[in-house]
């Protein structure tokens, strides 16, 4: 299809605020957030002009958080690796996120790839925004029209987490054990038990 609008803007509270009022196949990317955050409302900061921060407006999935993982991770480059549920990897460290916030109607997916700068401990791309941009607006709309065994995996060839013993913090409770694999709906198989959603430590 192509994306119809795309809305370049200096300064956002966040590309998702801007996003959520956009139709299907709108995308908006900024120079820098005000307010830009990922999952559990925590803040993301880059300074203006140092990293990829785009917000795209599609529609829904159960996977679309993990097409959209599969789609960061290959515009970066081979040597990028997923973490579940949402973050990529450089070397072990982060390098960008993914929110997927969703309405009855559409999903607003946002992005930040971390390119020039990053925060103490995290990785940085050191390639130009508008190539990043160009070939992540491609795999997006490649794994977003993807049959879902597809997604998941290619997911699971990128993924940094699987094989590994990771600590799951959700809801409170804490819980360690083997990520196994990835369900159907993009759960993670932990010794067994699925879940959801959560907060993944690898040990």
């Amino acid at each position: 299809m192509g994306y119809g609008q795309v809305l370049r803007l200096d300064a956002v509270t966040s590309t998702q605020d801007v996003a959520r009022d956009m139709p299907i196949g709108s995308v908006v990317i900024a120079d820098h957030q005000t307010a830009g955050r990922g999952r559990l409302e925590r803040r993301w900061d880059a300074p203006p002009g140092t990293a990829l921060l785009v917000s795209f407006v599609l529609t829904p999935s159960p996977l679309l958080s993990l097409a959209a993982g599969v789609a960061a991770a290959e515009a970066c480059g081979p040597e990028v690796r997923l973490k579940w549920p949402n973050d990529l990897l450089l070397d072990g460290r982060k390098l960008g996120g993914i929110l997927v916030e969703t309405t009855p109607r559409k999903a607003i997916c946002g992005i930040g790839i971390n390119l020039s700068s990053a925060p103490e401990g995290a990785a940085r791309l050191d390639r130009p925004r508008d190539d990043v941009f160009a070939r992540l607006e491609a795999e997006i709309e490649r794994w977003t029209r993807a049959p879902d065994e597809a997604v998941l995996r290619r997911w699971r060839a990128l993924s940094a987490t699987l094989g590994r013993r990771v600590r799951v913090e959700v809801g409170g409770r804490t819980a360690e054990g083997l990520a196994e694999d990835i369900g159907p709906r993009g759960e993670l198989v932990v010794d067994g038990e699925l879940f959801v959603a959560g907060s993944v430590t690898h040990l």
